[in-house]
């Protein structure tokens, strides 16, 4: 069994998953800072400037949080993408003709699909 088996493969996709937030989590804390700043900006005239100040702090440290957590998905689908070149990379190299012959049915495939529009 080479290194870059499926099974190894996904065991290693798990553990980076489990590591970094998902988009959900991500969806809901950039709607949570939508609504925050929703209401500053309905409340800002009645806020004092010391008030002003920490909501602006709690803002910004927020979108610090979210901004990471961003960075944080885009790596893992970086890591993911290169991960999934390197297994394509092999698996052309260990099985040649194999590969070439799944990409001339899927060149034809996609040649009828294309052709019948």
């Amino acid at each position: 069994m080479s290194a870059n088996s499926p099974t190894l493969s996904a065991d290693k996709g798990k553990n980076m998953i489990a590591n970094t937030p998902d988009s959900a989590t991500l969806r809901n804390d950039l709607q949570t800072l939508k609504t925050d700043l929703d209401t500053l900006l309905a409340h800002a005239a009645e806020l004092t400037d010391v008030e002003l100040h920490e909501a602006h702090d709690r803002i910004l440290a927020k979108f610090s949080s979210l901004r990471h957590a961003a960075k944080g998905i885009a790596d893992e689908a970086r890591q993911q993408f290169n991960h999934g070149v390197e297994v394509t990379t092999d698996y052309v190299k260990e099985k040649p003709v194999q590969s070439l012959a799944l990409a001339i049915g899927f060149g034809t495939l996609l040649g009828i699909i294309i052709g019948r529009r």
